[in-house]
Order: structure tokens, then sequence, then C-alpha cells
């Protein structure tokens, strides 16, 4: 049997098409656009979604045949609001997860319904890219769409529904809409009611393994595949990539550099941040996570290779960077502002320490580090509630640099261990449909029989304690211009 991974990204759709042994068949990618209508904004049109993964789907399966496939699976970026109308037609562009449109709603969510509130409710506080924000700005500012609303639904969502025709989500997504009684795994009525909508317009949830239903005739038939394909819930992007990295279970960790960067820590208990610096979220496997995501970390490398640099070549650029632990050039990684630990819409990125001697290497070297050092933020708040972490795996398109895994490596002090496979959210959801189709009973078990580790990473001790030294240095930027940012950003509305 084979089983096809959809990892709706936030540039690109990635398909994937496993084997019931785990073997990576064929891998399929197509771009779709995305728009900022607005600074801070960050938009993206469900059609064209929808469009190139039918493409990628035909394309993924040309030399195998359709009637092997038993089932599909989805991950995806997480926080988006997708909303339908009475006819389930699409209303209005997606509002994304990197959107930062939602200031003034999370600050009345946070200081006015209360932090204490939010976290009894939800398990979680507001935070600029979450879905229920969002809600209360499309309220406020364009309520002719708002009243519109019949189905809200989170992006892969929107894909699953145009295959089976099922309004539905996973627990671990839903988790970051602000709308989920993440303890209980189910809709919490008081958020509803917060965010003025009924609880008849959201989908109704799954658990990640769990399947849905199965695709439409007519889609089966445009595909190519045979008709009752089971499709998985599916998961959030984190924890479908925790899934491909075998990241289930008690106390394991995953990072993923992709287009943002998580921290992710897998647990048997529910148990939340008290601070809320770190989000806590239902799991894939039926557990919890904590996790800890910045919004900005390989897109800032995209950015600074592609659009500053001229550059495609991202291993040219890092072959000459040899100083590592030595660099005076420090980077804040905040180009869409920042979630964890800060929680600041306003943050902006900016390199600081440049000097005439400065060097092309020294700035690519920075961005690397600056972002290592962001994601080392959500890891102290980690330690700081007692959890041990020793090692982490690895994934995401930045975790292909073998200098940037060193840095990480060396930046966290922990063993960084490398999958043999790593193709992420797409491998889980491959992985969640397998389990959905019954070729494994559990997700832990696809896990075992599957996933396998192609290398370790280890930090130097010398070059940790120089790493070590630079962080602290690092934590004292972003407290210095945090002001400078709140400032900027008033006289930006003028």
């Amino acid at each position: 049997m084979l089983y096809i991974g959809i990892d709706l990204g936030t540039s690109a759709v990635k398909l994937l098409l496993m084997d019931g042994d785990g073997t990576v068949k064929n891998i399929v990618s197509r771009e779709y656009p995305l728009e900022f209508p607005h600074p801070g904004w960050s938009e993206q049109r469900p059609k064209d979604w929808y469009r190139e993964t039918m493409q990628g789907i035909k394309e993924l399966l040309r030399g195998f045949s359709g009637d092997d496939v038993a089932g599909i699976g989805f991950g995806g970026q997480m926080h988006g609001l997708v909303i339908l109308d009475a006819d389930d037609n699409v209303i209005r562009p997606a509002i994304l997860w990197n959107d930062g449109r939602c200031g003034e709603e999370c600050a009345y969510l946070n200081e006015e319904i209360g932090r204490q509130t939010l976290s009894a409710y939800t398990a979680n506080i507001a935070f600029t890219g979450f879905t229920g924000p969002k809600l209360l700005w499309l309220k406020k500012h364009e309520p002719e769409n708002f009243a519109r609303i019949r189905k809200m639904m989170l992006p892969k969502d929107y894909l699953v529904y145009r295959l089976t025709g099922a309004h539905c989500t996973d627990v671990s997504d839903a988790s970051g809409t602000l709308l989920l009684d993440v303890k209980n795994r189910r809709w919490s009525k008081e958020m509803c009611g917060i965010c003025g909508i009924a609880e008849a317009m959201l989908p109704k949830l799954y658990e990640s393994y769990e399947c849905v239903g199965t695709v439409l005739p007519e889609i089966a038939s445009e595909l190519g595949i045979r008709a009752g394909v089971k499709v998985a819930a599916g998961a959030g992007d984190n924890a479908a990539a925790a899934v491909a990295t075998g990241t289930v279970g008690d106390g394991r960790c995953n990072i993923s550099l992709g287009t943002s960067g998580t921290i992710f820590i897998s647990s048997a208990k529910f148990g939340a941040d008290k601070n809320n610096a770190l989000h806590a979220f239902c799991d894939a496997n039926g557990a919890y996570h904590l996790m800890g995501c910045m919004l900005s970390a390989a897109s800032c490398n995209k950015w600074w290779t592609d659009a500053i640099l001229g550059a495609k070549d991202y291993g040219k650029e890092q072959a000459r960077i040899a100083a590592l632990g030595e660099n005076h050039v420090y980077y804040l990684p905040y180009l869409m502002g920042e979630r964890s630990p800060h929680n600041n819409p306003n943050a902006r990125a900016a390199f600081i320490g440049m000097t005439m001697d400065t060097t092309r290497e020294d700035m690519t070297q920075a961005v690397l580090e600056g972002v290592a050092f962001a994601l080392r933020d959500s890891f102290e708040v980690a330690k700081s509630l007692g959890i041990s972490v020793e090692r982490t795996k690895i994934c995401g398109g930045g975790a292909k640099s073998p200098l940037w895994k060193r840095i990480i490596a060396n930046v966290l002090n922990i063993k960084v261990d490398v999958p043999e496979t790593e193709e992420g959210p797409a491998l889980g959801a491959a992985m969640l449909a397998a389990v959905a189709d019954g070729a494994y009973a559990t997700v832990e078990e696809a896990a075992a029989k599957i996933v396998k580790a192609a290398d370790t990473v280890e930090p130097d001790a010398e070059l940790a304690g120089k790493y070590e030294a630079r962080y602290r240095q690092f934590c004292n930027i972003y407290p210095s211009c945090k002001a400078l940012f709140d400032k900027l950003n008033r006289l930006s509305e003028f």
C-alpha cells in the first residue's frame, strides 16, 4: 500500500509518497504566492493551495498505480484563519500564522479578559498569530465578512474539506486557535463567547491519527485513485514533524528549522508554563507537548541570502565561515515580529555590532547564530520549568546545513540527532495516514519502525563555552531595543 503525506507550508505545498514500510518513493513540491497587503500582514488564497495540491498529487503519482493508494494525511501551517459562507465559499483570503495585525486584540484578550482567565480556558495566552484574535480583528474591521461566517477552519483543514466534504480539524492544530480547551481536548464555550462565534461554526474535532472520511468519488476520479481512500485528520506542522522525527512519548525534543523555528518537547501528561512563554498544545499521538515558536527562522537565511545578497547557493555563502563563537556581529531574527518568548508583534530584525572590518561572512554567520540564540531563549524557559533535555532531533529546510546544525548543537550545548529520512511534516502526515488505515496500531509503533537516526552532532566543550558568553550578550539586545521597536511601530501608523 502507498500513503500520501501533504504538508501545506507557507511558501509551497510538499507532497510525499510513502510505502507501508516507511520508504519514501517520491516527493513533489509546488509553490504558491504569499501576499503582504500591509506591513506586518500576511495572507494567502485557499484556492491556490487547492490548485497546487491537486496538481501535486497527480505529479506525485506518475509512474505509480493510483489503486495502491490507501490513505492521505495532512500537516500544515498552523493558526491561519479560513472562513466559509453558507454555501461553503471562501469569504476572504486566509490570514496567516505570521500575520501581526492583531496586536490590539491580543492586548484586549491578555489585559482585559486576563492572562489567567485565558490560560484557565485554553492553557495559553493570546499571541498575534493565533486564530482567536484574528476573529476579533475581523469582527471590528470587516464586520460584513464576519457576519457571513458559517464555518471556520485552519489551512490544512480546507484541503481536507475539499477532498472529503468534512468540516473537521485535529486537536494539535486546534490547540493554536486559542479556542480549544487543551487539557480536555474540546472546544471552549467561554472562548467562543468572547470571540463572538457559535460553536457550530467550528469544525469537528479528531485525534490526528483518526480517519475523518474518504476521498469524494469525483476527486478520486480526477486524481486517478480508487474510491474509498481514507483521509486522516492530520496535524499542525510541528506536531506532524515531531511524528516524522520520532518525537513521540514522554520528554523527547525536536527542533524545526522551517520558515518558523520551534522547540517541541513531548509529554505524556498535560502541563502548562505558568508564564505562558511556551505554548501548551495537544500532541499528534493523543498526548501533549510544550512548544516555543519563533516566527522567522530559515526564512531569515532565505531573506538574507536571496533578497539581500542576491545569491541562491546557501552552501557557498556558508563555506567560508570558520571562526565560530567569535563573531562580533549579532542579529535579532524578528522579521515578522516575535512570538516565543517575547510575544511582541512590534519586534523587528536588526544587525548590531558591525565595524569597518565586518565581512559578508560575518553577517551570514550572525543570521545563523541569531536564529540559534532565539531558539535557546525558549530552551531556557523549558529548563526553568525543570525540564531536562540532553539531546534533540532536528528537521526543516535549515537542518540541511551542516554548519547550522553545528551552531545549534553548541549554542544549546546538547546532542543533535539527524533523522535518516528528513522530510518533516509531509512524512509525519503520511505516517498518520498509515495509522488511520490500520497499517500501524499507534503513532508510537509507526515511529519506532520507520524513524532511524543517521547522524549525531555533538557539542564541543570549548565552542559551547564561547557560545555561552555570546548568548549572554545576545540576551541584552532585545530588552535594550524593545522601547525603540514600540516607538517605531507607533510612528509607522501615521
